[in-house]
């Protein structure tokens, strides 16, 4: 089967992208995944969120959110707490340390976003997203 040359340069393009992204995330010792996890949990603010909200939200969706949630709480950068009326809702939050390595990262993945797409016009971006949502038909 032949994949579409506009097909092709997505795919090639996100691949681009998220080695760029993970590189900038290795000093800080987490993946693209775990950091998207990070976000939705700080946006979540001091509630939290199940793990099946935390799928739900995630860029890219993942087999295994449970052991992902665990290794960042292991990090301590997220904490779980059991719902003591319902055992087997856990909820998670973000950690003051979760929090500051956001901080962190944020200015790497800034220069990423820079590099790769400040050179575009805010009207071709506001295209290229509207375009980018068509295609996932969001």
């Amino acid at each position: 089967m032949r994949v579409a040359p506009m097909l092709r340069a997505l795919i090639r393009t996100a691949a681009v992208l998220d080695h760029q992204m993970s590189e900038a995330l290795r000093p800080s010792g987490i993946t693209l995944t775990q950091y998207n996890v990070l976000r939705i949990l700080r946006g979540a603010g001091p509630s939290g969120l199940c793990g099946r909200e935390i799928a739900e939200r995630l860029v890219a969706r993942v087999p295994d959110v449970p052991r992902l949630v665990e290794r960042l709480e292991v990090m301590r950068l997220i904490r779980r707490e059991r719902d003591p009326e319902d055992r087997r809702h856990v909820t998670a939050t973000i950690t003051p340390k979760g929090l500051r390595l956001l901080e962190e990262v944020t200015p790497g993945l800034e220069a990423v976003e820079q590099a790769r797409l400040g050179r575009l016009s805010s009207r071709t971006l506001d295209g290229l997203i509207e375009g980018l949502a068509a295609v996932r038909g969001a």
